[in-house]
């Protein structure tokens, strides 16, 4: 006979059909005297029917989604064929903000939605993985502007411009005064100076402060572009109107400074340009990405310099910071 018993069990089945037969006059503290044993085990196992062990699983299964919403996010994933990275920040904005990256692992495994590749080949291979964008040359640029908190020691609030490559992630940052269309121009002719690449491409949401397609105050036609790019011939692309994902690695960084600012109180913009600063120069030297093969975005421009210098104006290795 094969008895599969728990590995700090004092009872076998033996014993435990022994307890049942006890008639009800006997205590369960006389017969935990008699065995030997607790006696909350003698009387767990004469409330029992059986003698065998009972599962050690957990009776209720605790997810921070419900049932319907597990539904949602199965049919995001057999629809969209989003990633596990990308279905989380779906599910954080429009169905649950405080689901867990593991959580909703797991859910997709108990749906058996988990192997994205599985789910391509069902598609009959109409569909196929996005590319990622370390396949480009580096010199595309997307460029945005946060809105930052007003200090105590200023009248008005003041405002991020954030340049970031396509290719290596690098990140250029401003803490500007406005956000006019003449502080647009400065920071990208900025860029263009301090970038150890060479700046071919701008992406930029159809904000006023880079374009003035959709002026209609002025008399003049609007020509979609800023004069500085015409000036610098650089090509100025515009995303489509209301869709902000196009430009959403410069709205993720936007939501990183978001994050680290709320862990701080600042009296001041000096300690706020500070710590901005000095994340910036985190995120470019130290932080691995995902999408660069875990690797910072200083190291991705390193290779890149290496096998492309001619796209590069300046030699990577004089930028601030440590060599490693």
């Amino acid at each position: 006979m094969n008895i599969r018993l728990h590995q700090n069990a004092r009872t076998t089945p033996a014993i435990r059909l022994e307890l049942q037969a006890q008639p009800q006059s006997v205590t369960n503290q006389e017969l935990a005297q008699a065995y030997n044993l607790n006696r909350h085990t003698v009387a767990k196992w004469r409330q029992r029917e059986g003698a065998e062990d009972a599962s050690h699983r957990p009776q209720r299964l605790y997810t921070t989604l419900s049932v319907a919403q597990e539904a949602v996010v199965v049919a995001l994933r057999e629809t969209l064929l989003l990633s596990l990275d990308d279905l989380l920040a779906v599910t954080h904005e429009f169905i649950h903000p405080e689901v867990s990256r593991s959580g909703l692992d797991r859910c997709l495994r108990r749906h058996g939605v988990s192997n994205l590749k599985a789910l391509l080949s069902k598609e009959g291979g109409t569909k196929t993985l996005v590319k990622s964008f370390k396949e480009h040359a580096p010199g595309f640029v997307r460029i945005d502007v946060k809105y930052l908190p007003q200090m105590p020691d200023h009248d008005q609030r003041g405002y991020l411009f954030v340049a970031i490559d396509r290719t290596t992630r690098w990140v250029y940052a401003e803490l500007l005064k406005d956000k006019s269309a003449r502080s647009a121009s400065g920071f990208l002719l900025r860029l263009i100076d301090t970038a150890p690449f060479t700046v071919a491409c701008v992406l930029t949401d159809d904000g006023i402060e880079f374009t003035d397609r959709f002026r209609v105050t002025d008399q003049r036609q609007p020509t979609g572009g800023t004069p500085v790019c015409a000036d610098t011939h650089l090509e100025h692309c515009l995303i489509t109107p209301s869709t902000p994902r196009i430009n959403g690695m410069t709205e993720r960084f936007n939501g990183c400074i978001s994050e680290v600012l709320a862990t701080a109180r600042f009296d001041s913009a000096e300690p706020l340009a500070d710590t901005i600063k000095r994340y910036v120069h985190v995120y470019n030297q130290h932080i691995p990405q995902k999408a660069l093969g875990y690797i910072p975005p200083l190291q991705a421009m390193r290779n890149c310099y290496k096998e492309q210098p001619n796209l590069f104006k300046k030699c990577v290795c004089n930028l601030a910071g440590f060599d490693r």
